[in-house]
């Protein structure tokens, strides 16, 4: 399941290593999202690693308007309910469950997704208990022993890119989109997006969390 964000773009890189670029199918979700630019930003980089990527579209969400992730979603940073405004109810549910059904339509026996428990903005989808409950019903609603991993469920930020470093995709990583305000600045070239959103926000201290773990190592290692 490729966004075409950080977090997937790692776990790209570590289903690379472990199954091999050319047993891959990468997904792509347009579901109506306001930061519609990572949908590209995955395209290339799938590309350029030579995984076969799809592109799957659908707009129940937009008929939902509950997040200000969707285009014509709400602004507001807190929902009433104390989840923030990002958070897509349902989103995914869904995600997990088309994946499957394509894994399953190609004989594809392994389902991954670039969710975090460490690092997850408040969502309850990105939850081990989520996940471990998602897979047992889509084991039985498909009688198939399609796995669920993700890879990212303990991982910080900074351990991210730590992980996108050791898997060789460090430079697709930091070329990544993850702004939800959908801003891409080109001219920089790593994935800057407005600099002020949660998401950039998270990433940004990632990323200086990730440059003081390697000088850790650094001295280490000397």
């Amino acid at each position: 399941m490729l966004s075409g964000g950080q977090d997937s773009t790692a776990c790209l890189g570590w289903a690379i290593r472990k199954w091999g670029s050319g047993s891959l199918l990468a997904v792509s979700f347009d579901y109506g999202q306001r930061h519609l630019v990572e949908i590209g930003v995955a395209r290339d980089i799938a590309a350029r690693l030579k995984v076969r990527h799809i592109i799957f579209p659908f707009d129940l969400f937009a008929h939902l308007g509950d997040s200000a992730l969707l285009k014509d979603g709400p602004r507001l940073y807190e929902r009433a309910d104390g989840l923030p405004a990002t958070f897509v109810p349902g989103r995914n549910i869904l995600f997990l469950s088309i994946a499957s059904a394509i894994a399953y339509k190609d004989n594809i026996a392994n389902v991954v997704i670039g969710v975090s428990s460490v690092d997850y903005s408040g969502y309850p989808d990105c939850r081990p208990d989520f996940l471990a409950a998602m897979g047992e019903a889509l084991a039985r609603g498909l009688e198939a022993n399609i796995a669920i991993h993700a890879p990212l469920q303990h991982r910080s930020k900074a351990e991210t890119f730590l992980l996108a470093e050791e898997c060789g995709v460090l430079r697709e990583v930091m070329e990544s989109h993850t702004c939800y305000a959908g801003v891409q600045d080109v001219a920089h070239n790593w994935g800057r997006g407005c600099g002020t959103c949660p998401a950039c926000l998270l990433r940004e201290k990632g990323y200086q969390e990730f440059l003081a773990l390697k000088g850790i190592r650094g001295q280490q290692q000397t």
